[in-house]
């Protein structure tokens, strides 16, 4: 699909994702990590999965979450079932993502 395809069927993903909206809900984030001893190869894989980019590596080299902006897909939630590092539920009504486009 070319540029202009795309432009005139509702614009680039990145720019239809910022379109949404994302309401905090401070101090009780949806997703938290269960610390282990050692990030999991599937926990360190949400870096590169995550749609939103809500996974990041810290100083010391491990998995942190910021789950301001999760488009809540619950990608991480499957990617790390087995492993048990990930604590996943639907934000409280009010809250989480507001998508404009469906």
């Amino acid at each position: 699909m070319s540029d202009k395809q795309d432009a005139a069927e509702g614009g680039r993903m990145e720019e239809r994702l910022y379109q949404n909206r994302y309401q905090v809900d401070e101090g009780r984030p949806h997703v938290k990590i269960h610390p282990q001893a050692e990030d999991s190869p599937e926990l360190q894989a949400l870096m590169a999965i995550c749609p939103a980019g809500c996974y990041r590596p810290t100083e010391n080299g491990r998995v942190e979450v910021v789950a301001d902006g999760c488009m809540e897909c619950g990608s991480c939630r499957i990617v790390c079932q087995e492993t048990g590092e990930i604590e996943w539920a639907y934000p409280r009504g009010g809250y989480g993502i507001l998508f404009k486009f469906g």
